[in-house]
């Protein structure tokens, strides 16, 4: 493979087998000696934080919706074995920066649950992302079968309300992952081309909280990529801070698409940072 010919921004969003949707055969070992190949400076484990009720170990969690809906595949986050792979990676990958993080989902309702697990060791990067919204009184999964049933408009409108109160409602994360998630789902064929213009001022609300917050917004490569449009957004409502993530569920993914979104966030008006492992900024 070809080295880029350009300097490609550190991946902050990388899954290994250590996300419980995420294959046994994809190591963070892979990842790191891909991301090496390809000429990515640093990655960010971010392995997946779920939960499957509303209590954890030692703790209670204010439930607002009455029951979460099922997640047949969520285990719980092993912590210890995690580590003790990225200290591993860092002996062997010693010219990569290796950061260790998570991705919590739905931070905002899990807040002592999320907490329970940064507690029980060192992250360095933590995402904040919504997977689910409520429906009928269930923390129900956003996908093909939710669109169906709430349409459009509908589902959108709620996931992006739903975004601004996780924002406003948890400090536990850095980065802000996929903020408009379920266009991954979106029924081309019924309802035609998505149209970021279509939720203008859905997006400017939830970046307006972000940036208030003095968070980063992550660009997505493994979702449909945002436009220049979009990110001038997220600079107008006062956004600084912009993070590169391939959302990675296999090693060959890591840095994914990066070259496309350099020069859609540069078209944006973002430069890198102080160093390579920095967030791109104003």
């Amino acid at each position: 493979m070809d080295r880029p010919t350009r300097n490609l921004p550190a991946d902050n969003h990388v899954h290994t087998r250590w996300s419980w949707d995420t294959a046994e055969s994809s190591s963070m070992q892979l990842a790191c000696a891909h991301a090496v190949q390809l000429g990515v400076p640093g990655v960010a484990f971010t392995e997946h934080v779920d939960f499957v009720d509303w209590s954890g170990e030692g703790t209670t969690d204010v439930a607002r919706p009455a029951e979460v809906g099922p997640r047949p595949r969520v285990v719980p986050f092993d912590v210890d074995s995690y580590l003790a792979d990225v200290a591993r990676c860092r002996e062997s990958f010693p010219q990569l920066r290796i950061l260790s993080g998570i991705e919590a989902g739905e931070p905002h309702l899990f807040a002592q649950s999320v907490a329970s697990v940064l507690r029980a060791g060192e992250f360095e990067r933590v995402l904040g992302s919504l997977h689910a919204i409520e429906h009928r009184g269930v923390l129900t999964g956003v996908g093909h079968a939710l669109f169906a049933e709430l349409g459009t408009r509908e589902l959108m409108t709620r996931y992006f309300t739903e975004m601004v109160t996780l924002v406003d409602g948890s400090a536990a994360f850095n980065v802000l992952a996929h903020c408009d998630f379920p266009r991954r789902y979106w029924p081309t064929e019924r309802a035609g081309r998505y149209r970021e213009t279509d939720f203008e001022e859905q997006y400017r609300a939830v970046f307006r909280a972000l940036a208030a917050s003095g968070r980063a917004l992550e660009i997505n490569t493994r979702s449909p990529l945002a436009s220049v449009e979009l990110m001038r957004w997220w600079w107008q409502e006062g956004g600084d801070a912009v993070s590169f993530g391939s959302d990675a569920h296999t090693p060959l993914r890591v840095g994914e698409h990066f070259a496309t979104a350099v020069d859609v966030v540069e078209a944006a008006g973002f430069r890198p940072g102080r160093d390579r492992f920095d967030f791109w900024r104003r």
